[in-house]
């Protein structure tokens, strides 16, 4: 069963406050999505592999550690999705950035894809999909899927927020992937959005409605 990691570091859950907080403007928003997207990658690459090199020092020669060639695709499902990117690739500049599309139908809740564009070599890289708020858990188990018939198989799925019924849904469809989430919030309400959540995230990133 793939873990679920609450990423609870205090930077991380002070901006998250203010992320909450229906007074923060937009840029304001933006900014700190894109901050604890930051923070958050420290998390999620925390077990990548190292191998050790030789360096010179302007005093001696001595080993030092380097990722070991791991190679990194972020895959963050639009819209929303797309205002946590530029935050991880301050910290992976070289990982490769694919886009899976999709839209919640307001009738059935299900989503629907809309939109699948992936790095060349996908197969090759470990892949993070991102998207922030992990709701009824349909969007993201409708991602993996996509990648998942593409042969992908090294997943793994970061959100600002999660709901409990969306872990559960995720689990129980997609077992194998581990969850990296700020916070897991209390439940869904009848519309399908996250108490106490954050609004939707699409439009306080993009100042829509």
């Amino acid at each position: 069963m793939g873990k679920v990691f609450i990423c609870d570091h205090p930077l991380i859950q002070h901006k998250l406050t203010y992320i909450r907080d229906e007074n923060t403007t937009t840029k304001d928003f933006r900014e700190l999505v894109d901050e604890v997207a930051t923070l958050m990658a420290y998390e999620i690459t925390r077990e990548i592999p190292l191998e050790t090199i030789q360096v010179k020092t302007p005093v001696t020669t001595t080993d030092g550690k380097i990722i070991s060639g791991r190679m990194l695709g972020l895959i963050p499902i639009l819209r929303a999705g797309l205002g946590m990117v530029d935050g991880i690739l301050k910290l992976l500049p070289a990982a490769k950035v694919g886009h899976v599309g999709l839209y919640r139908d307001p009738e059935t809740l299900q989503p629907v894809e809309y939109y699948v564009k992936l790095p060349t070599d996908v197969l090759e890289r470990e892949l993070i999909v991102i998207d922030p708020m992990l709701a009824t858990g349909g969007s993201a188990i409708a991602a993996i899927d996509v990648l998942k018939k593409r042969q992908c198989t090294q997943i793994k799925l970061m959100c600002l927020i999660a709901a409990p019924e969306g872990i559960k849904a995720m689990q129980e469809a997609h077992p194998d992937i581990d969850i990296y989430v700020a916070a897991i919030d209390d439940h869904l309400d009848d519309h399908g959005y996250i108490v106490p959540g954050l609004g939707d995230a699409g439009d306080r990133l993009f100042g829509t409605k």
